[in-house]
């Protein structure tokens, strides 16, 4: 009961920071310099020819009147301009651009299968990665292994995504010629050769994450290593496996559940250098574009989907960590 209580306040709590964050977004690209009307305005742009383009995408509203015709849409759709060229956005409408002729949502989904297989990939290598190399570390304070990876982590803690990427792609991609070095290919068509072009975007994504999580999990290590549940379970005589397995991993494991959910659920809201790197049309690229253009119904609409990722993971993280420890 009192698991089901807490899940159910953090469910509101939830939506009520997803309402928060909506109007947040919708505030401040309300007060964006430019005039999303005059994408759709069509040439010449004669204040008539503007006005009608605005009360055609309703921004002839008062702000709060367009808020509210947000959240429908984003409930139930919506209809822009009325008549033979009205144009209709089904739900969840995060809005329209003008600019290319298409919903948010759509070029959202469109866009998503990219970044979901960079984010994935990358988490799974560098949760791997990063623990493994975490726990060994701790485990073996003090040697030669221990220094040489704490080394490794320092200086992928300290490099850029650009630079690594870039020096991935001149080694592995020209030097070498291993691996593709641009472009996606859709699970659907060729699982291998998905799997194939993405797999130095998640190698340096992976690299570069892993070492943050290898130096926070031999912190927590040493730190429980220490406990004195730790001498205890030693001293009644269980296997140095199972102390470490069993009680020491649980322990840490709350952390690492925590920050691996904020990670991969930013990530999932757009790769942003990692995407202009390897030339892959994700989320990050569709907003970088859209800010370019000031296209700011797809600037709103990969806002709101990379906030709500985050979110998200954030309820997910909080569910796992009471099951990992119902004391929560």
């Amino acid at each position: 009961m009192n698991r089901l209580r807490f899940l159910s306040l953090r469910l509101a709590r939830t939506l009520l920071t997803l309402v928060i964050i909506v109007f947040i977004t919708f505030a401040i690209f309300s007060l964006w310099p430019s005039d999303p009307a005059t994408l759709a305005c069509g040439k010449p742009c004669t204040p008539e020819n503007l006005e009608r383009a605005r009360t055609f995408m309703g921004y002839d509203l008062p702000w709060y009147t367009q808020f509210w015709h947000y959240l429908q849409g984003i409930v139930a759709g919506r209809t822009f301009g009325e008549g033979s060229g009205a144009i209709s956005c089904a739900a969840p409408c995060l809005g329209y651009s003008f600019r290319l002729s298409t919903p948010v949502s759509d070029l959202v989904a469109t866009r998503l299968p990219v970044t979901a297989s960079i984010a994935v990939g990358a988490a799974v290598l560098w949760l791997a990665i990063g623990v493994g190399a975490g726990v060994v570390s701790a485990l073996r304070r003090g040697s030669r292994l221990d220094r040489t990876i704490m080394t490794g982590t320092v200086l992928g803690v300290s490099s850029p995504a650009y630079l690594v990427g870039l020096l991935g792609i001149l080694l592995f991609g020209f030097t070498l010629d291993m691996v593709p070095v641009s472009g996606y290919v859709p699970f659907a068509e060729s699982p291998l050769d998905w799997a194939w072009h993405l797999i130095l975007p998640w190698c340096v994504l992976a690299l570069i994450s892993a070492a943050v999580y290898a130096r926070m999990v031999r912190g927590e290590m040493l730190e429980n290593l220490g406990e004195d549940y730790v001498r205890t379970a030693r001293a009644v005589g269980l296997p140095e496996r199972r102390v470490v397995g069993r009680h020491v991993m649980r322990n840490i494991s709350l952390p690492v559940v925590t920050y691996f959910a904020l990670d991969l659920g930013g990530l999932l809201g757009g790769a942003v250098i990692t995407e202009r790197v390897f030339s892959m049309q994700g989320l990050g690229a569709l907003l970088m574009d859209a800010v370019g253009t000031s296209d700011v119904p797809v600037v709103m609409g990969v806002t709101l989907v990379a906030a709500a990722f985050v979110i998200v993971a954030n309820l997910l993280a909080d569910v796992v960590a009471t099951l990992i420890d119902p004391r929560l």
